[in-house]
């Protein structure tokens, strides 16, 4: 192992990570592994359909929009402030220091929660694969789950270009899962031999179809979950061979992949299940947590486990990924002083933060080990409370878009439709996508656990946003921090810390193309 040295920046050339490794195939890549579409489906399906029953399509479509509204943001800011710093940079860059920092640790927060979630799925697969079916919080699972962290950790340590091959081989065999599942559902509802074949209806694509709000709104919800991850492609837009243009098209490639995704396997499931409450119906809500174990025998017969090992993959691949966009938003607030000098360094052979994604990796272990040693109720409340992080840091994001080019909104059609009107409309949504999923949270039927007489949903999502703003304060006391703060390290017209050029790079296995 070589030893980490800071990298000090007194010039514009960067920030030190591995300009030009990425090209548009392995940034799209690495944002649909980020979305961990196998495990997304398994954990989002089931609950989406009990929902709203047959309107279940039309909500991953309706749940589309905002994405890709935030997605036109995220290219539009990549665009003009190509910074791995992406919410942070941006948000500081349109707001100021405070809401730059809380757009940070909104990144932060669902990054450490999901790797938890993650890790443990992995792990309880993993054992489900060899015939153990354990509880959550037993002892071998928790073990393993750390040492799928801590694995997925050392891979993004050791570089971009690793983590790129190991996923396009992790990303490659989840999606020959997922069309192995497609054709062999549709291939059943043909024969006749689907236990429950149920012609396709165009109302199923109705959006004035649904019939209760809430579960319109759950429904919606559920779907957001399942979409987030692409902006990993933003985050890593420094070691990109043109960080202006791909990572910004890599995202809306990303983002129309999963929709694809998503809305063929939803009904080619619907097709073969229906959507009864029989042993195999997606109705059934003893099926809602995993509706592939429910009939992966049924459909694969002795290569049902195929679906176990694909569900793993995504897992590992998404825990993976995942660490990639928190390791970079904190090395930027280490380089623009907004945590301390440590965060910004960067290892001298491999190009890639270091210290940051180490901190990432022990405090996912931490959290995960403390949480479930305390109670895995909690642990799953942190997870179902993770929209909230996410619609508070894609909002930031929207907002920040309309803000920092306002000047520009009205001098093209282009800069009024991608810079203003989409942004905000997705920032809109969001922003009450937040406001009705807290309200939801509140509920003590809503989650688990009950604290403090309200929902533990919304004291966790709610508290974990809150701990930012202590935490936030605390570092305003340093002497550091206060560069940062007075808005003299970031502002709107800070120069952008990333290669003008960043020239040949030719070892990505895309060879940055």
């Amino acid at each position: 192992m070589v030893a980490t040295t800071p990298i000090h920046l007194e010039h514009p050339e960067g920030k030190g990570l591995a300009a030009g490794t990425l090209g548009l195939w392995g940034s799209t890549v690495i944002g649909l592994a980020s979305t961990a579409p196998v495990y997304s489906l398994v954990a989002t399906l089931g609950w989406v359909v009990l929902a709203v029953g047959a309107q279940a399509p039309i909500a991953f479509i309706i749940a589309f929009i905002p994405m890709l509204l935030i997605a036109f943001a995220y290219r539009e800011l990549n665009n003009a402030v190509p910074d791995c710093g992406t919410t942070f940079t941006w948000g500081t860059k349109a707001f100021g220091p405070w809401v730059g920092w809380m757009g940070g640790w909104g990144v932060a927060v669902a990054g450490m929660v999901v790797l938890a979630n993650l890790a443990q799925i992995a792990s309880v697969y993993f054992w489900a694969l060899i015939g153990q079916d354990l509880e959550n919080n037993d002892l071998r699972v928790v073990i393993v789950a750390v040492v799928f962290i801590a694995a997925m950790t050392w891979v993004s340590w050791r570089g971009v270009e690793i983590g790129e091959r190991i996923q396009n081989v992790l990303l490659g065999i989840q999606y020959l899962a997922l069309a192995v599942f497609v054709v062999a559902a549709f291939w059943q509802f043909a024969a006749g031999t689907a236990p429950n074949p149920t012609p396709f209806d165009w109302e199923w694509m109705n959006p004035f179809a649904f019939t209760d709000w809430s579960g319109f709104t759950e429904a919606i919800l559920l779907a957001l979950f399942i979409y987030w991850g692409w902006d990993t492609c933003l985050a890593l837009n420094e070691e990109t061979k043109d960080p202006k243009r791909i990572p910004g098209r890599a995202a809306l490639l990303t983002t129309v992949i999963l929709l694809v995704t998503y809305v063929s396997v939803t009904i080619a499931a619907m097709m073969y299940a229906g959507l009864g409450d029989d042993a195999t119906g997606l109705g059934n809500e003893a099926n809602a947590d995993d509706f592939f174990l429910a009939i992966k025998d049924g459909l694969l017969g002795p290569f049902g486990w195929a679906l176990v090992v694909a569900v793993i993959l995504s897992a590992i691949s998404s825990t993976q990924t995942t660490i990639l966009p928190t390791a970079r938003g904190t090395l930027a607030m280490g380089v623009y002083r907004a945590l301390p000098a440590k965060f910004k360094d960067v290892h001298p052979e491999y190009k890639t933060p270091s210290f940051s994604t180490l901190v990432m990796g022990v405090v996912a272990i931490v959290y995960y080990v403390g949480m479930t040693l305390i109670s895995d109720n909690i642990l799953q409340d942190s997870i179902l409370s993770l929209g909230l992080a996410i619609a508070f840091y894609y909002a930031i994001t929207g907002f920040a878009c309309v803000w920092y080019f306002r000047a520009d909104l009205f001098r093209s059609a282009h800069a009024f439709f991608f810079k203003g009107l989409f942004p905000l409309l997705g920032a809109l949504m969001l922003t009450g996508a937040f406001v009705q999923s807290a309200i939801d949270m509140w509920d003590v039927d809503y989650g688990y656990t009950v604290l403090f007489g309200i929902g533990g949903t919304f004291v966790v999502g709610i508290g974990s946003l809150a701990v930012g703003i202590v935490l936030m304060f605390v570092w305003f006391l340093f002497p550091r921090s206060k560069r940062f703060f007075r808005g003299e390290s970031l502002n709107r017209d800070t120069q952008v810390m990333v290669p003008d050029e960043p020239g040949e790079f030719t070892r990505s296995i895309d060879g940055g193309i």
